[in-house]
């Protein structure tokens, strides 16, 4: 009797409990698609680069003496011309005034001779006058205007020394930090007392594959050659700078370990907004810095393009899924050609019109359905849904 109530409560409770709704079938996976379009592109090509001061100057002392003053803050930016040290002066001003006296002693004894000779050459016509007295005279006056010119040199000398106890910046630059301090002797044999690095504008140097050099060559012979592309820079943190610059030189030998041309580029580095010349950083670009190199065509071009971020590869290169009229995947393969960060440039594999996958990309397997639609951002050529 118990068993039967049980069962009877049992068949009870599986009535009343409500049925669970299985799950169906998952429907194609979303993604995002655009059709491949003709389009204007700005052909650029990046290499690596690295920032190059035009002027850099070792400053080496040219005499010997003690270092009195020394009137830069180090790090600081300097003029063409300022006084960077002072030395010592009073030895050399010794010897200056040591050689004006040389000097004024040999032309006081020239002007002596000068009338001796004028005497002779008076009496040479009279019975008091004789030939040998006047060549003598003129040996004379030779021999002191030679030595008040050897004086004349050596007091230029002694003036040269005296100046160079002044150190001045021959140029423009940020100045580094000092080698010796006030109160050190310095000789030219001391090595560089400080260095200064001009800082606008800076030239940025790039190796470049001979095969792509001639590339870029050809590319742009119609248009100005090399020296018309622009030249962009790519900031070690990724930012890019916000100066252009262009071509003002190319190796004219190939590095035979390396196979590549050196490209040079001039771009302004001005100070950074709200900056100051004393300020610690004031400009984007440091002589030395490793910098990402794009160059870019002088006008865009038409060509056959998708973004870049539906570009894939592996091993056997480049691909793109393609969908057909039953919104089937396809892996398509591809030539690219010269592309930018965010528009990849298709020259061969895809057609005009062709429906390529942008977004959820992750989702695609070949072969399988998907449901197409917009992708993020609807940017143009977007294809429709189910298209």
């Amino acid at each position: 009797m118990r068993l039967r109530r049980l069962f009877m409560l049992l068949s009870a409770l599986s009535v009343a409990s409500p049925a669970v709704a299985q799950p169906g079938p998952p429907g194609p996976p979303a993604v995002g698609v655009v059709k491949a379009r003709r389009q204007a592109v700005t052909e650029t090509s990046e290499f690596v680069g690295r920032v190059q001061a035009i002027d850099r100057v070792d400053i080496v002392a040219r005499v010997t003496a003690f270092i009195l003053e020394r009137l830069f803050v180090e790090g600081n930016e300097v003029s063409k011309g300022d006084l960077l040290y002072r030395l010592d002066r009073a030895p050399f001003e010794a010897d200056l005034q040591a050689k004006q006296a040389a000097a004024q002693q040999f032309g006081a004894l020239l002007r002596n001779a000068t009338l001796g000779v004028g005497r002779q050459q008076s009496l040479i016509n009279t019975p008091a006058g004789q030939r040998s007295t006047l060549d003598d005279a003129l040996a004379q006056q030779a021999s002191q205007a030679a030595q008040l010119l050897g004086a004349q040199a050596q007091l230029k000398s002694s003036q040269i020394n005296l100046d160079y106890t002044e150190i001045k910046a021959p140029v423009a630059g940020k100045i580094g930090r000092t080698a010796l301090s006030v109160g050190n002797v310095v000789t030219p044999g001391s090595g560089p007392l400080v260095s200064i690095v001009s800082q606008d504008p800076m030239y940025v140097l790039f190796p470049v594959a001979v095969r792509a050099a001639i590339d870029l060559r050809n590319r742009y012979a119609d248009k100005g050659g090399l020296g018309a592309v622009v030249v962009k820079v790519k900031l070690p943190d990724g930012t890019m700078y916000g100066q252009t610059g262009h071509l003002d030189y190319v190796d004219p030998s190939v590095a035979a370990n390396t196979d590549t041309l050196t490209l040079r580029a001039k771009i302004p580095n001005p100070l950074r907004a709200g900056a100051k010349i004393g300020d610690v950083g004031n400009r984007d670009l440091a002589d030395g810095e490793f910098v990402t190199v794009t160059v870019e065509g002088v006008e865009p071009v038409q060509a056959l393009a998708v973004p870049r971020t539906a570009v894939l590869s592996d091993q056997q290169g480049s691909y793109v899924y393609v969908l057909d009229d039953t919104n089937t995947a396809t892996q398509r393969r591809i030539q690219l050609g010269q592309s930018t960060p965010t528009v990849a440039v298709v020259a061969g594999g895809l057609a005009e019109g062709d429906i390529v996958v942008v977004d959820g990309l992750q989702r695609v397997r070949p072969g399988a359905k998907v449901n197409p639609g917009p992708p993020a951002g609807g940017p143009p050529g977007a294809a429709p849904a189910g298209k």
